[in-house]
């Protein structure tokens, strides 16, 4: 008995590799609101998200497809996939709404930024895992504990004192930017629940290259009529949007699948919620962006909630997103 159980009590030991990988993740997708408050000085919010799918979409897509013609020179034999099998019209569904989604989610949150600081954009934004762990009870039939939902509790309890921050403090614009960040986190979640449902059928990358494609399609036509400028033409712009699709959006994503082989799904989350505190120190050394105390302890409450939450076994399965 006490030598079979001996091997779990054993600590494990910390891969360097896997850790600096994660840290580079999370240094890749703490750029993202510094990327659109640079892209926003040259073309509108929208046209920004826009923007950042069509370059994901031409750099994976083609690197994607460079691959797989290279494997079929390799290996002539078809490789067996489950995504082979035809695509229902369910499935069509599923891969429509998490473009509109996506698209809805990016383009509310860089609205958001330009209302809000990034430290309140990203910390707001934040509270995704506990909007889809809320919505996978909604739809799911999904149950909680305690602990989530005293996780939950202490969360909104933070989002709202950096509301009544800014209402006290007169300053309505940054309330509809909490706002606009506060939706954006809703249809993050959803978005996530929709990719959930796919992941049984299609590749993460798949998801990711028909999101954009679909996405893109959505976004062109409704940038035209509200923004009319479609890309951005300075050299500041196209460098943000680059850094968006190629940095935060791809090397970013990417790194936190190959994460998902060291290190659990509810780890990475938990590791992530360090993003909003990276956004806050890059807000402060290139726009010079400053938090009030009141700010700090809606920071710390919020970010508490979000770690007790995301620490329950409840939130497992939103985590991995």
């Amino acid at each position: 008995m006490a030598q079979s159980s001996a091997p779990s009590l054993a600590p494990a030991k910390p891969d360097m590799g896997a850790i600096a990988t994660l840290c580079i993740a999370l240094m890749a997708v703490s750029f993202a609101p510094i990327f659109i408050r640079f892209s926003e000085m040259d073309v509108g919010p929208n046209a920004t998200v826009l923007n950042r799918m069509l370059v994901f979409l031409v750099v994976f897509g083609l690197g994607r497809g460079l691959s797989q013609l290279w494997q079929q020179w390799r290996t002539p034999e078809p490789r067996q996939s489950s995504e082979t099998a035809p695509i229902t019209r369910r499935q069509w569904l599923l891969l429509g709404s998490v473009g509109l989604a996506s698209a809805i989610t990016l383009g509310l949150w860089a609205i958001s930024l330009a209302y809000t600081s990034v430290a309140k954009s990203m910390l707001l934004n934040n509270l995704t895992p506990v909007f889809a762990s809320a919505g996978s009870w909604l739809f799911l039939g999904k149950r909680f504990d305690t602990r989530f939902l005293l996780g939950i509790a202490i969360a909104v309890a933070g989002a709202i004192l950096l509301g009544l921050e800014d209402l006290q403090g007169g300053e309505a614009d940054s309330l509809i930017g909490d706002a606009y960040a506060l939706l954006s986190a809703v249809f993050l979640a959803m978005y996530f629940l929709l990719v959930e449902q796919l992941r049984t059928r299609f590749e993460a990358v798949t998801i990711l290259l028909w999101r954009c494609a679909i996405g893109s399609a959505l976004l062109i036509p409704f940038v035209w009529l509200t923004e009319g400028q479609l890309f951005p033409q300075s050299w500041v712009g196209i460098l943000a949007v680059l850094g968006l699709g190629v940095i935060s959006e791809g090397l970013g994503q990417n790194l936190l699948a190959q994460s998902m082989a060291k290190f659990s799904s509810s780890f990475i989350a938990l590791f992530l919620l360090l993003e909003p505190i990276v956004s806050a120190l890059l807000g402060w050394l290139i726009f010079a962006e400053s938090l009030s105390p009141i700010t700090g302890v809606g920071f710390v409450i919020v970010l508490g909630g979000i770690y007790l939450a995301k620490s329950s076994s409840s939130a497992m399965q939103s985590g991995g997103h």
